[in-house]
């Protein structure tokens, strides 16, 4: 699943998100972490077609 493409305007893959998630300290507010995996990785500056799968993926990791 890590080599899934999740952003397709930006090849930005499902362990893109998770390797910017890495990188935050607490992992609190989905949208703020949107935010931050955006700025990380520009996935959903496209078309936005993929906007609710990258808040998909944020919430997968944030369960773990």
């Amino acid at each position: 699943m890590e080599n899934t493409i999740i952003c397709n305007c930006k090849q930005v893959s499902y362990k893109d998100i998770e390797n910017a998630l890495d990188k935050q300290e607490k992992m609190e507010d989905v949208l703020q972490l949107f935010e931050e995996v955006q700025k990380i990785t520009h996935c959903s500056t496209g078309c936005g077609g993929c906007h609710d799968k990258v808040l998909d993926v944020i919430s997968e990791v944030m369960m773990r």
